[in-house]
């Protein structure tokens, strides 16, 4: 695969379960363990972020082409399963959007518009939804180098 196709976030240690993650624009962000005092996301959270994030981005495009929505929100939930035989794992994973749009033709164009880019995003265009459907394998190595 070709430097087009490569996506990488980068991450280092802070304090004991807390790291600070940057990613090749700049940005930077703290992800902790969600200890009761932290209030950094954690990785199962940012997973939950990253679906719901990816698949609002594009349903947001499509229907935003006919009318900008009065209001655009949405709540991604799953249940964390702890199996001692097959592992940590997410189940009952489920991306629910509220969208709203003004009355009038662009309106309803919206509204028309809706199931149509939810389906897609979900069927086709969602990078992170469709890699965790797929089951994309993971590879982790260490070094003390």
């Amino acid at each position: 695969m070709g430097d087009e196709t490569l996506r990488q976030v980068r991450f280092e240690r802070t304090a004991n379960s807390k790291y600070l993650v940057h990613n090749a624009r700049g940005g930077t962000m703290t992800v902790g363990s969600g200890g009761s005092e932290d209030t950094d996301f954690t990785p199962v959270e940012l997973l939950l972020v990253a679906i719901g994030a990816c698949s609002a981005i594009d349903v947001d495009v499509v229907v935003s082409r006919r009318a900008e929505p009065t209001e655009f929100s949405g709540v991604v939930r799953g249940d964390k399963i702890r199996d001692p035989e097959q592992g940590n794992r997410m189940e009952n994973l489920a991306v629910e959007f509220t969208i709203r749009f003004p009355e009038g033709e662009a309106g309803d164009k919206a509204r028309e518009a809706l199931p149509r880019a939810v389906k897609m995003s979900h069927d086709r265009l969602c990078t992170v939804s469709r890699t965790v459907e797929l089951g994309t394998p993971v590879t982790t190595t260490a070094s003390d180098a």
